[in-house]
């Protein structure tokens, strides 16, 4: 058995291979336990570089030691993240070959259930049965269609004729407005009934008493 083999628990040939959901959800757990790692080599050497500059002048011998710590931690940092970057990596391949496999899977699935559900499908008897379907919903229109229109006297009437004729009976209402029109009297307005003086009247008036006056001055002459 080799290395791998004894970390991962492979064995035999008898030995089922691991699940890929199980398997995505170990390095999930290892990131996790990896990232806490950071986390806590962080905080070291944080305190390294205080504990460096707190004896720098004071105690170069235990500044040297902080650095050294500090610079160890540093190597660890920087091997963590290259191991949880691989991880991540492997964990994304693996997700999306879970992924893949899942949608194969209900692809397949599907496959079958289309298969099951045209096995008893015949070809000839889908043409048939679309073509019987076609012929029905043409009889079907043909009907409405005979039932919709309609029926009885005045059908076959020409529409032409009979606003020619509408056209006729309307010069005929004109024509005998015009008649009525003319025939109508035109109504003068009443004379008055009392006589109004006239210029000729008074006239006459006058030469009547120039003469009286004449025959009184002659009697008085006399």
């Amino acid at each position: 058995m080799s290395m791998f083999g004894k970390i991962f628990g492979g064995g035999g040939k008898g030995n089922r291979g691991p699940n890929p959901q199980e398997a995505i959800l170990k390095l999930r757990e290892t990131e996790d336990m990896l990232t806490k790692k950071q986390d806590y080599l962080e905080k070291k050497i944080e305190q390294e570089l205080q504990t460096a500059k707190k004896n720098g002048t004071k105690n170069k011998r235990a500044a040297l030691q902080a650095l050294k710590r500090k610079k160890r931690y540093e190597n660890q940092l920087g091997q963590i993240d290259g191991t949880l970057s691989t991880i991540e990596f492997q964990r994304e391949a693996l997700e999306n070959a879970n992924t893949n496999t899942e949608v194969l899977k209900n692809m397949g699935f599907a496959a079958k259930a289309m298969k099951s559900a045209h096995e008893n499908m015949d070809i000839d008897k889908v043409d048939d049965l679309m073509q019987d379907i076609t012929e029905q919903q043409e009889l079907a229109q043909e009907i409405s269609d005979a039932i919709s229109k309609p029926v009885g006297f005045g059908e076959d009437l020409d529409e032409d004729e009979l606003l020619a004729e509408l056209e006729e009976l309307e010069q005929e209402e004109l024509d005998n407005n015009l008649l009525d029109v003319e025939s109508e009297d035109v109504t003068l307005p009443n004379v008055p009934s009392t006589s109004l003086p006239t210029r000729p009247a008074a006239k006459k008036e006058d030469e009547e008493d120039d003469m009286g006056d004449l025959k009184r001055w002659g009697m008085e002459a006399i």
